[in-house]
């Protein structure tokens, strides 16, 4: 992936570390938003990749949108919809990436960066991050809904309304994030978190991604009953095999993700 200019992606072992490098902010800028879009798409192929980190460059994880460029590119009729239909995919391909995604929150996570963060499987973060919806201040809404996957009611509406953000140690205490580290403790965790993920069947991590991102609007009945097929399924894999054998002879499983 080295034709990539505002992301840098590094491969280490199974795990891809996805960096964002858009300076000063990290804001979300086209360029940015369609490279993250690609990575993504290309890492949901890749079956060496089993596990990714996102996380940002500097002191910001990502200031949200990109309010210099939006005026380049939205400069005639038809550019207002293909602009939110990139936006909204760069978030999508985040959430539907095959492989989990943790993401390393070193920063503020400012509305399409809260987007992105709750777009993610696994949320840590440094305790300089926080998390804000400031599109009240310049006029705009934007991130609220994703918001919600995160944040109780009136606390999310007081974000919206006032432009509230919300620091890391809170987040931990309200049971947001995983972790709340300090900046040089981030980045190792993340790691050790992706290389517990990689070390799983890549099969049961894949289709697990698949099923939870599935039945999160289903109901209890339809919920379970996919998931019950899913497990039927997972089963019936070498991998699945492989980990009862070695649970079995009690040594580690070697995985072939099959």
């Amino acid at each position: 992936m080295h034709d990539l200019t505002q992301l840098r992606v590094e491969i280490d072992g199974h795990v891809a570390t996805l960096t964002m490098d858009s300076p000063p902010v990290n804001a979300l800028t086209r360029t940015l938003n369609d490279e993250l879009t690609l990575a993504l798409d290309r890492i949901s192929e890749l079956d060496e990749i089993r596990a990714v980190i996102l996380t940002g460059a500097g002191k910001v994880f990502c200031a949200g949108a990109d309010l210099k460029g939006r005026a380049e590119n939205i400069k005639g009729p038809g550019d207002l919809p293909a602009h939110a239909r990139r936006t909204r995919e760069c978030f999508h391909a985040i959430r539907e990436c095959a492989k989990p995604v943790i993401v390393a929150i070193n920063g503020a996570a400012l509305g399409s960066g809260l987007a992105m963060v709750a777009s993610a499987d696994i949320l840590i973060a440094s305790e300089k991050a926080s998390l804000g919806l400031p599109e009240v201040d310049v006029g705009l809404l934007g991130g609220c809904r994703h918001a919600m996957r995160l944040f109780g009611h009136s606390r999310l509406r007081r974000m919206a309304l006032t432009g509230y953000r919300v620091g890391a140690a809170e987040l931990y205490r309200l049971g947001i994030i995983e972790a709340c580290t300090s900046p040089e403790e981030l980045m190792p965790m993340a790691r050790e978190m992706a290389a517990t993920i990689a070390a799983k069947s890549p099969v049961s991590t894949r289709m697990g991604k698949h099923t939870l991102n599935l039945i999160e609007d289903m109901s209890l009945r339809d919920g379970y009953r996919y998931e019950q097929d899913m497990t039927a399924i997972i089963g019936k894999t070498d991998d699945a095999k492989e980990a009862q054998l070695a649970f079995k002879e009690k040594r580690p499983a070697v995985f072939k993700g099959r």
